[in-house]
């Protein structure tokens, strides 16, 4: 028996996963941006976060295109990415990819104060230097609706309190 025919059978049988999505995040220090310019044209970055109850928070420069689409209030789309270098198999790395609204928080209001000590906390002195420079904006963004997969045939609808609502199986991974 052909050994690929095999493990595209186990593959296609595959039982979901129990999903992680705390722990996915705990293990991430930064977070992948997809943003869209007034023209349409997308724009792929990153950025270091920290999580406040259930909305994400990012300090960002306007010298990068990310945070001008962001301070637009432009739709977006956050993702949180198992690591390559810990990844059992490339094709199914852990992920979390969760479209969000996003707001800008007011300098010096409380919330900055709080986020920005968090931050601190987590990334370290670079960000007590960034959040005194002008051109920073603290950003907060807050999940609308996302999907979480941990493996093949382990695909999830989660909501915007990151809590699954649906196994993802509409494809059933048949193979030719």
């Amino acid at each position: 028996m052909n050994h690929s025919h095999t493990q595209e059978e186990a593959q296609r049988h595959a039982k979901p996963l129990s999903p992680k999505i705390k722990e996915l995040i705990a293990r991430t220090q930064s977070i992948i941006l997809a943003t869209v310019d007034a023209e349409g044209t997308p724009n792929s970055s990153y950025a270091p976060f920290v999580q406040v109850e259930n909305t994400f928070y990012i300090i960002v420069s306007f010298m990068a295109k990310h945070t001008k689409n962001l301070s637009e209030g432009r739709k977006t789309s956050i993702m949180f990415i198992e690591d390559e270098s810990s990844t059992k198999q490339i094709y199914a790395r852990e992920r979390l990819t969760i479209e969000a609204g996003v707001s800008q928080i007011d300098r010096d209001s409380d919330r900055w104060n709080l986020v920005i000590g968090q931050l601190k906390e987590t990334h370290g002195k670079v960000v007590e230097v960034i959040s005194e420079m002008k051109d920073f904006i603290l950003i907060a963004l807050t999940p609308v609706k996302g999907t979480y997969v941990n493996g093949f045939g382990s695909a999830y609808s989660v909501d915007e309190n990151l809590q699954v609502v649906q196994h993802r199986n509409e494809t059933n991974h048949q193979s030719k």
